[in-house]
């Protein structure tokens, strides 16, 4: 599958995955004004156009990644440095082709804001369960 930014400067490549999870954490509210929408790409995304990605470490175990030139966000990287299962999360926006998408799982569901609510019937889970999920649980 096919994704790119706004502006075009940065393609990725994905295997099919058709699952949407949502984030709530307060960095992705504070990112996108809501809860953030990903496709986990399973293995690294192969890119096109990486000379106009920028990144930052949100966090002591991830990175966010966008594209320099027009600012829409990639995708999220957590890192294996961290002790986690190294992991990607492609943003679901990204892709043109989406028809078949679905809403499947939400994550951080304790820290999401009192503004809005998905109405999908999902699998949540808190921050500790997302945690344990991916082995960072403390």
């Amino acid at each position: 599958m096919q994704a790119q930014c706004q502006c075009g400067c940065v393609t990725l490549e994905v295997s099919h995955n058709h699952q949407v999870h949502a984030c709530h954490c307060g960095k992705c509210r504070q990112r996108a004004g809501g809860a953030s929408f990903v496709l986990t790409a399973e293995g690294k995304p192969h890119i096109s156009g990486s000379e106009h990605i920028g990144s930052y470490r949100s966090s002591d175990w991830a990175e966010r990644t966008f594209c320099k030139q027009c600012g829409t966000q990639l995708y999220f990287h957590l890192l294996p440095e961290s002790g986690m299962d190294e992991a990607w999360y492609v943003n679901a926006g990204l892709f043109a082709d989406n028809a078949d998408f679905a809403l499947t799982l939400q994550m951080f569901t304790d820290c999401q804001a009192p503004y809005y609510h998905l109405a999908d019937d999902t699998v949540k889970l808190t921050e500790q369960q997302f945690l344990e999920m991916v082995g960072a649980a403390e």
